[in-house]
């Protein structure tokens, strides 16, 4: 295709080029688009797809004029992109069209590239692993954890402390200074669910009583318009509920899982534990190279593979459109390590060919089958349905990646 190009910005992996189509080879291609035209619409006297071009082009011009333009524009920024040997990152953007009749068609074609890293620096790093202690203290607070888990909730008459729940209908006074209907509310004091005033207001009045007092709206209220603002509130305490701990015995083993005895949980405990700090600190060794990596080979990321990392987290978690902003420009930076360290893993893994195989994959199956006692086959099936087939052949390259790494940078115990 005859078109000029200009590059007119080259910084990191971003790339602009200025592209202009002369103006004979923008006619050529409203004859295409007058021929592919006339075999969509019907002209009197000419059978579908027999019309003239020029007679097409006549009768419609307009729409003649913008599929030639779309034609011209997709098969230049091709020629373009071909010419250049640009490996796109991302779908390419048109900026200041200029499409006149009879004129060339001018445009700057925005784009990014795939990042090409030497990774020159992969050793002689400084590792440090941290992994915390699992001591008794740590194992009964997890059990206290479990014991809240299954507390219950036992009715007490006398007036309620923080900690136990109440079932309350307040009342607030409103800016004309009536007092409305209460509405009914359950709050566990101390959790936050009320302002302080209130929460005092309720711990000084019996189940079945009723009390009636100002309270001042706390300086960092939430709604600017209401700090420090003194209301009547009314409170009715309709019951309060105690949490009942149960026994720490082999009775309550038993009903956490399947456990035999309390010394079984504890045990049970210790080793999710030391598997969860384990991790922890694996995680932590892999985050210290992939940051000192990237500080010993800086480059740059495409931002789209960072935005659509973020569009991918929103969606996940469900962002409401009001929050996506400032999701985005919270989550902006953790996306765009997670970008960077997934381009090293994968560069590293193709320069020492360290990509895991189907084989290293069915050895996985096997493995998740046999500890499931399932069939490795029904279990194959059962992956390849979720689509986690690629997630698990993801981790297994990372895994030889990391490893290969650490041949390279011992670790020094903290």
């Amino acid at each position: 295709m005859n078109i000029s190009i200009t590059p007119t910005e080259t910084a990191g992996v971003s790339r602009r080029l200025q592209i202009t189509v002369p103006a004979e080879t923008v006619a050529s291609y409203e004859d295409q688009a007058a021929r592919k035209y006339a075999t969509q619409v019907r002209i009197p006297g000419f059978r579908p797809g027999k019309a003239p071009p020029s007679m097409v082009r006549k009768r419609f011009p307009e729409a003649v004029r913008q599929e030639a333009v779309e034609l011209v524009i997709n098969d230049a920024f091709r020629e373009a992109i071909d010419r250049e040997g640009f490996k796109l990152a991302a779908q390419p953007h048109i900026h200041d069209l200029k499409a006149e009749p009879g004129q060339p068609i001018e445009f700057e074609l925005h784009c990014e590239v795939r990042p090409e890293l030497a990774l020159e620096k992969v050793e002689g790093f400084t590792i440090t692993r941290n992994e915390a202690a699992v001591t008794d203290e740590l194992i009964e607070e997890q059990i206290e954890r479990l014991r809240e888990q299954k507390a219950e909730w036992a009715p007490v008459e006398e007036k309620a402390a923080p900690g136990d729940m109440v079932t309350v209908i307040l009342s607030t006074e409103e800016t004309d200074g009536i007092l409305p209907e209460g509405k009914e509310y359950r709050i566990v004091l101390g959790g936050g669910q009320a302002i302080p005033g209130i929460e005092e207001l309720i711990m000084e009045t019996a189940p079945g009583a009723s009390s009636e007092k100002s309270v001042r709206w706390p300086d960092d209220f939430p709604d600017e318009s209401q700090r420090g603002v003194s209301k009547l509130v009314r409170v009715v305490v309709k019951d309060v509920k105690r949490k009942a701990l149960p026994a720490l015995d082999d009775a309550f083993a038993r009903e956490v899982g399947d456990f035999d005895t309390l010394q079984a949980l504890r045990d049970a405990v210790r080793v999710d534990m030391s598997e969860h700090v384990r991790r922890e600190a694996d995680a932590d060794v892999r985050g210290q190279l992939i940051e000192q990596i990237v500080t010993a080979n800086p480059f740059d990321v495409p931002q789209a593979w960072v935005r659509q990392l973020v569009d991918g987290y929103m969606q996940m978690y469900g962002v409401p459109d009001t929050q996506k902003q400032t999701f985005a420009q919270e989550f902006m930076p953790m996306a765009e390590r997670q970008v960077r360290r997934d381009v090293i893993i994968d560069t590293l893994a193709e320069r020492e060919s360290l990509a895991a195989s189907a084989a290293d994959v069915d050895t996985k199956v096997e493995e998740l089958a046999k500890a499931r006692n399932a069939d490795p086959g029904q279990v194959y099936a059962q992956l390849q349905k979720s689509g986690r087939l690629t997630e698990i052949e993801r981790e297994l390259t990372e895994e030889r990646v990391f490893n290969w790494l650490l041949e390279k940078n011992p670790i020094t115990a903290a």
